[in-house]
């Protein structure tokens, strides 16, 4: 979604530090990434640019897993910037956690989901829409760090339970000693699964006076930046991140704007349109974009669109539509795209 995702992004000073302590220089990053040598100094830079850098250390690195771990580990607390300041500094794991979710929005195109579950905390990481794709090297530090942080944060060498990867991540051995669990590449989600236990686990570096100075002026920010974007286009990335397995509710979807569920259907009234309406468009969208992808079966699209059976999702894309899943993906992405070969006629009631 464009509109949910900025052309700036600030660049922690830290990453050029820790690649020097890396033995990466970073006028070779920059060459490697074909970008001008003024992008070191320059504290933003675009998706386009903040991408291609990534990229280049990952070819500089050479192993995606060494990239990692390396860089996880070297990375200094005292170049951390403000966001994730705000984090190191929380009363505990579970707060420095959330708070990393929320400032993410400060900072594309990642973002992160977090649930807790039974005896595990569950963190996916999403990607906004970009021109090109994110290197599995980005991927990989982004959950190390999640790790990290609460091993600094809290001062124990705590574990994960599970890492799921959707690519391959180099030598996943090394990946499995730093994480301290197994390593699961071919994933459907790029996933960190962490032991709920350890969340209550109170910070060492808890700085409450900096807190107090730090959180109103990210707060504002934030809530800056989410006026400044239209609420209608909020709610539809906000659902098609929800809606595998099941269908978002407008208080989860309020909770996560940090509105009550009443002025969420207010500002929509306000921009003509509704909480329904917005399902079924992000529902519609991500129906075409999922039926292009030759590897998913009706019934997958389906699940990954929120709907319980296959024959809701049929109706639904016949209103959307005019026409059955199945023959819209032949017309529109090829006879060669239905995956396992058959075309797939729904139960009629």
């Amino acid at each position: 979604m464009k509109s949910q995702t900025t052309d700036r992004i600030k660049f922690p000073p830290g990453f050029w530090e820790g690649l020097r302590q890396l033995g990466i220089a970073a006028h070779d990053v920059a060459r490697k990434a074909r970008l001008p040598l003024t992008i070191i100094t320059d504290p933003v830079v675009t998706t386009a640019q903040y991408l291609a850098i990534w990229q280049a250390y990952s070819d500089l690195i050479g192993d995606t897993a060494k990239g990692i771990v390396e860089l996880a580990t070297v990375f200094e607390t005292a170049k951390y910037p403000p966001t994730v300041l705000a984090t190191y500094h929380a009363r505990d794991y579970r707060d420095a956690l959330n708070r990393m979710a929320r400032y993410k929005q400060l900072c594309p195109p990642e973002s992160l989901r977090i649930a807790e579950e039974g005896e595990h905390c569950t963190i996916e990481l999403d990607w906004l829409d970009t021109e090109q794709p994110c290197p599995p090297l980005l991927v990989g530090i982004t959950l190390a760090f999640l790790l990290e942080l609460g091993r600094r944060g809290t001062g124990q060498h705590l574990t994960a339970r599970l890492v799921e990867f959707s690519h391959a991540m180099g030598d996943v051995q090394a990946l499995e000693a730093y994480f301290s669990c197994p390593v699961r590449i071919g994933a459907k989600y790029n996933r960190l699964t962490l032991q709920r236990s350890d969340l209550g686990r109170p910070f060492v570096s808890y700085n409450e006076e900096l807190l107090e100075i730090l959180t109103p002026i990210l707060d504002r920010s934030l809530d800056e930046q989410q006026r400044s974007r239209s609420i209608t286009e909020m709610v539809k990335w906000i659902m098609k991140r929800s809606l595998t397995g099941g269908r978002p509710d407008i208080q989860a979807v309020a909770k996560e704007l940090g509105m009550s569920d009443r002025t969420l259907q207010r500002r929509l009234t306000d921009e003509k349109t509704s909480f329904k309406q917005l399902l079924s468009q992000a529902r519609h969208e991500q129906a075409r974009e999922y039926l292009a992808d030759p590897s998913l079966d009706i019934k997958e699209v389906a699940f990954l669109i929120g709907y319980e059976d296959q024959n809701s999702f049929y109706r639904a894309f016949r209103l959307w539509e005019g026409d059955t899943p199945s023959n819209w993906r032949t017309e529109h992405v090829g006879t060669n795209s239905i995956s396992d070969g058959r075309i797939e006629i729904p139960t009629i009631h």
